[in-house]
């Protein structure tokens, strides 16, 4: 079935336009575009040949035609414009952060009960096959008891980034590498890992002269009581995104590419050949998927077409926002912060300082 969207907001959201929309006909449309830049919107527009073009979000919300609005905005504006558009009756798609705190979190999920239609978050580096394959192997059982990981994301953001004057702060953007950047990396780690039980960090502003932390490094024990280091900057010379995670079995080396780190190679490093054996059978009819916007986009189309759940559901929201509020609540109080979050704890309806 082919659907027709509305993209609210032209930065990433161009993204989504050219890297995935556009390469699958059969399944979107992309019917409406919505900014508040007037320049951008006729640019985009003109780009990818879409006529209707409005900078209200309300004006979306009322064309009876869009099946599907795809949240591209501002943090700080997630939560209203989810509720509204999931009011209206559409499906929803919403950039990262999802919301940001988990009291919004929870009034999200209040309301995604009752909509008529689904909602997803975007957590695109999934869609890589190396990526895939791993957590085939995990889920299958052949990967064993969780050890170690070591997680970086070094990329490296100038003053050209920070003049888009929302980003950098604690109003809008609500967060620096933890949130916006490393976020991604951290998802991906925890698919493999399980969630975290408890989480330490510390954070430095030593890039840009911005409010928001760009150089951070954390130390996690999940739930399996494997440990996990986490490093983040926005200041490196040469941009990596970078996994290594140690488990009883099999060893997993992730691809360096720093917006694609799903992608292959990887390298899956049995510890005998049993296990080898084991995982070349299991892999045996792995079937390559498109990447990033493409291959989540992709598997949500295919998901509304059989009913079921989207490809990311609201509990990987929650699941991501969980461990960045216990991210800054420790740096907050410069102690372990234990998941999941209570409701009492001073980060819980804003994380920020």
């Amino acid at each position: 079935m082919r659907r027709k969207v509305a993209v609210v907001g032209l930065g990433i959201g161009r993204a989504h336009i050219d890297e995935a929309y556009s390469k699958l006909p059969a399944h979107w449309e992309v019917a409406a575009i919505c900014d508040t830049d007037a320049a951008r919107l006729s640019k985009v527009g003109g780009e990818f040949g879409i006529a209707r073009r409005t900078s209200s979000f309300a004006d979306v919300l009322g064309m009876a035609d869009i099946d599907v609005v795809d949240l591209c905005t501002p943090p700080a504006l997630h939560r209203e414009q989810l509720l509204a558009a999931m009011e209206s009756g559409k499906h929803v798609i919403c950039e990262k952060p999802f919301v940001t705190s988990l009291a919004e979190m929870d009034a999200v999920e209040t309301a995604a009960a009752a909509a008529r239609g689904t909602v997803m978050p975007i957590f695109q580096y999934r869609w890589g096959d190396g990526f895939r394959r791993a957590v085939r192997v995990v889920r299958a059982g052949l990967a064993g008891k969780p050890y170690n990981a070591t997680v970086e994301t070094a990329w490296r953001r100038d003053k050209d980034y920070y003049d888009i004057k929302w980003h950098g702060t604690w109003a809008i953007e609500r967060g620096g590498c933890l949130l916006g950047h490393a976020i991604h990396i951290h998802d991906m780690m925890q698919e493999l890992m399980g969630d975290a039980a408890s989480a330490y960090a510390n954070v430095a502003t030593r890039v840009n002269p911005i409010e928001t932390e760009d150089c951070a490094a954390a130390s996690l024990r999940m739930t399996s009581g494997a440990v996990v280091a986490l490093s983040a900057t926005l200041g490196s010379a040469t941009e990596i995104s970078r996994m290594r995670l140690h488990f009883e079995n099999v060893t997993f080396e992730s691809g360096t590419e720093p917006y694609a780190p799903g992608n292959e190679p990887w390298r899956i490093l049995p510890r005998n050949q049993a296990t080898k054996e084991a995982i070349d059978r299991l892999l045996a009819n792995h079937a390559p998927y498109p990447i990033r916007f493409e291959g989540q986009f992709r598997a949500y189309a295919e998901a509304l077409d059989a009913g079921g759940p989207p490809p990311v559901t609201l509990a990987d929201a929650r699941r991501s926002l969980e461990l960045i509020t216990a991210l800054y609540g420790s740096v907050a109080s410069g102690m372990p912060q234990a998941l999941p979050v209570p409701a009492s704890h001073r980060g819980y309806r804003d994380w920020r300082p």
